[in-house]
């Protein structure tokens, strides 16, 4: 994670805080004694307690929101995807011919960079079109890997403005159903239902909208993290002399395909073996 990230982040966190602190800090008492007494303002704890039980679940999505979005930015930052040392020890290794090698060392220093590369040597013997293959189903494999959890970003944008919606809802019914019950006589209590209807509502849109930005945001990181990769090992493959390496298996992963029995039969019934029918 790059440490202009970081500050950044600390300096939006730190700038919502001052601004809710400022926002809530109480009035001062009046100056004339006869004039009526100072509003009180809410904390923030008040206006979350006002809002409702839906802002227990609307607070474990703001948690699994800033998670998600720490997580998403390492696992899309280059020194994960690619990191530099091991792009310059492959560019040193694939020179020398020593395929062998390069394939180990992708095996004991794993990253999606090096996981595409241990394929594709791995498919060296079966020819350029298998290689190319082998690129594609690994790079998406990674795609995979790496949008799993940013996906997730876009599902809590989607769903705590409902769950602000649903709490809207229910401090609706109960607003109707005490200005049915006790008619506009204690402004009090319908007040605090409309709060309730009004802090739920922000509270969704609070956390949707970092959510959504933040979704959008690590998905073309990722994206250019996969096109990065993809241009290095087209790099390292370009002029790849294929026919040399034709039918040589490189690497540790046990092969289970063999000959077709009714080949191995065929032969043997020429050698003067007796052939099942």
């Amino acid at each position: 994670m790059k440490l202009k990230t970081i500050i950044l982040a600390i300096f939006l966190v730190t700038g919502v805080l001052l601004t809710i602190g400022v926002a809530q800090q109480p009035a001062s008492p009046p100056a004339n004694a006869d004039t009526k007494p100072a509003v009180h303002n809410k904390s923030l704890w008040e206006q979350i307690r006002e809002g409702g039980w839906v802002m227990v679940p609307i607070g474990l999505c703001s948690v699994l929101t800033v998670y998600l979005i720490w997580e998403g930015i390492v696992r899309t930052s280059q020194k994960r995807v690619m990191p530099p040392e091991q792009v310059d020890t492959l560019k040193s290794i694939f020179p020398t011919g020593d395929y062998v090698g390069a394939y180990n060392y992708c095996k004991q220093h794993p990253s999606p960079f090096t996981n595409v590369c241990r394929v594709a040597i791995s498919l060296i013997g079966e020819g350029k079109e298998a290689v190319e293959e082998g690129i594609i189903a690994e790079m998406a494999k990674e795609d995979s890997k790496m949008q799993t959890y940013i996906s997730y970003l876009s599902v809590i944008g989607v769903c705590t403005p409902m769950i602000g919606l649903l709490g809207t809802v229910t401090g609706m019914i109960g607003a109707f159903a005490v200005l049915g019950s006790q008619g506009i006589g204690d402004p009090s209590a319908l007040s605090a239902k409309i709060g309730e209807v009004l802090i739920a509502t922000a509270s969704g849109l609070f956390i949707a909208i970092p959510a959504f930005g933040s979704f959008y945001f690590l998905r073309n990181r990722a994206v250019k993290a996969l096109h990065d990769i993809e241009d290095t090992v087209v790099l390292l493959f370009r002029k790849m002399p294929y026919e040399l390496a034709a039918g040589v298996h490189i690497g540790d992963e046990q092969l289970y395909a063999g000959t077709p029995n009714w080949i191995t039969a065929h032969e043997s019934g020429e050698a003067g073996e007796a052939v099942p029918a």
